[in-house]
């Protein structure tokens, strides 16, 4: 067994969340010393399905209810950046709220920016008269433009600042959507760092998210769930935030491994890997769209198919996805690797379909590449695909498995990988790049959706011999504070521990120094 620190690092906010007053930074808060959350209790986890059926707006979860729902409104256009969108939509549905996606387009269904088709609820034009408690922009290009052009989205969003209620944007939108129509003023930004020198200098920041009055700002797709939640607080108080945190898995203890590998063998193909995700009504949207966005950055080819009879199904949350192609179109095609999502419901139509069954069977009988995410990895125990192999899944799930893994959010176990789900999508989405690419592949998709220091070695190159220096020629605790302030810019794991340690060494300097020089000098012997 072999156990691999992240490649990258996919912002999570950590909770409780703190006030949303001031700037929100991903580095700081994983030097929180607050104890891992607890789980989810069984009782709270039947009142709040980890993958809500169909019909999120009528039946929020328990503790967003309220008598009156929030109505939120998400624009969307040609090149919208799907990732963004979709993730906004699930997360303030599962709070609660009522969100409306709305096309700024001719046609209701829109493709986004990585070629995922969208289908909207309606079109913006019959939102004119409408009151949002929430307008939030998704990013993308030439999506930010499309919604930039848009004068009844303009006219929306620019009433919604006239009146103070909230408004947001994420990736390229803050700058080119809002700036343009001037409601940037006075107000502290962040965006993408492709589109940061647009914002002016002394009101851009290079936080992952900024909340500043009723305008809330983030980077790109790897801090939209930071982004949502953000968003979910605002409008629906901490505890609710907390809680859907904790339904989409965002609370990974501190020292779980986030990818564990058992029988490690290659995966390196000589030509474009060719990737199927099979998609039915009640999928969960934000692993299939985190899925296709990903692999698709990484130039994978990927089909999505429909076990509907038709190509339009209706995600777990109430998104609309229209897939490439029917299944039974493909019935004789081969795949290099075929990938599951989840969604209790989705899972068991994906279940019930005779030709999926056929291409799963052919897939593992041929020793190609096969997997699952989230309640997915059952529909492969009782395929018997996954006899003698080590899995993860969904936590409501995995004690159904025979060889579950529990402490880690991605297991691969020879051509075989498996996940727990929502927030781990793209985790599990980068961890396929690296096995089909390689690290550098998977690196620059990374650094191409957020933009943000991560785990990544070659932020320690830049910074690691200033630790080392600081830790070795002194044992003064203000050295290692010094030191903390240095490493939070590169290493979050290694900061958490450092400060872990310098609170040690105000009783027991010596040993503290010493733990510190062993978890410094192991982190970079890796």
């Amino acid at each position: 067994m072999k156990s691999i620190s992240p490649l990258v690092s996919v912002s999570t906010a950590k909770f409780p969340i703190s006030n949303f007053t001031t700037t929100i930074s991903c580095t700081i808060s994983s030097l929180n010393f607050a104890a891992p959350p607890k789980k989810t209790s069984s009782k709270l986890a039947k009142t709040l399905s980890a993958t809500p059926i169909l019909d999120p707006i009528t039946a929020p979860t328990a503790t967003a209810a309220s008598t009156s729902p929030k109505k939120v409104l998400v624009p969307i256009g040609f090149g919208t950046e799907e990732m963004e969108a979709v993730i906004l939509a699930d997360v303030l549905r599962r709070a609660g709220a009522e969100v409306t996606v709305a096309s700024v387009e001719q046609q209701l269904e829109v493709e986004a920016s990585g070629g995922t088709r969208l289908v909207a609820d309606a079109f913006i034009s019959a939102c004119s008269a409408e009151t949002f408690d929430l307008v939030a922009l998704p990013g993308g290009m030439p999506g930010s433009a499309r919604l930039r052009d848009c004068e009844i989205l303009q006219k929306i969003t620019s009433r919604q600042v006239e009146e103070k209620r909230l408004y947001g944007a994420i990736s390229a939108a803050p700058a080119v959507t809002l700036l343009p129509w001037g409601l940037l003023k006075r107000k502290q930004t962040t965006c993408h760092p492709a589109f940061i020198d647009k914002i002016p200098s002394f009101r851009a920041v290079k936080t992952s998210t900024q909340v500043s009055g009723e305008l809330t700002t983030s980077r790109g797709p790897g801090t939209s769930f930071e982004f949502a939640i953000c968003l979910v607080e605002q409008l629906f108080g901490e505890p609710v935030a907390s809680e859907i945190g904790e339904l989409l898995l965002m609370n990974p203890a501190d020292d779980d491994p986030k990818r564990q590998e058992f029988n490690e063998v290659g995966w390196s193909l000589d030509h474009t890997p060719q990737v199927l995700i099979p998609i039915a009504n009640g999928s969960e949207e934000i692993e299939v769209v985190t899925l296709i966005d990903v692999l698709r950055r990484a130039k994978v080819n990927v089909v999505v198919a429909s076990v509907e009879k038709s190509a339009r199904v209706l995600a777990s949350s109430g998104t609309k996805i229209v897939a490439d192609k029917l299944i039974s179109a493909i019935s004789d095609s081969i795949y290099d690797l075929i990938i599951l999502p989840g969604g209790t419901a989705g899972a068991e139509r994906l279940h019930k379909s005779k030709v999926l069954k056929k291409l799963l069977k052919e897939q593992e009988s041929a020793g190609r590449i096969f997997g699952a995410i989230c309640s997915s990895p059952a529909v492969l125990q009782k395929q018997g695909l996954i006899k003698d192999k080590k899995t993860t899944a969904h936590p409501a799930v995995i004690d159904k498995l025979k060889d579950g893994v529990n402490d880690a959010q991605v297991v691969i176990d020879g051509k075989l990988i498996t996940s727990q789900g929502l927030s781990t999508a793209t985790q599990f989405a980068l961890v396929i790049v690296t096995k089909l690419f390689g690290h550098a592949r998977a690196r620059s998709v990374a650094e191409g959706m957020h933009q943000r220091e991560s785990d990544d070695r070659s932020n320690d190159a830049m910074y690691g011999h200033i630790v080392l220096r600081l830790i070795f020629v002194s044992s003064r605790l203000d050295a290692m504070q010094q030191s903390c302030s240095q490493v939070s810019i590169l290493h979050n794991g290694l900061a958490s521990r450092i400060k872990i340690i310098a609170f040690r060494a105000s009783i027991k300097k010596s040993a503290a120094l010493m733990h510190l020089r062993m978890d410094l000098v192991e982190h970079y012997r890796q």
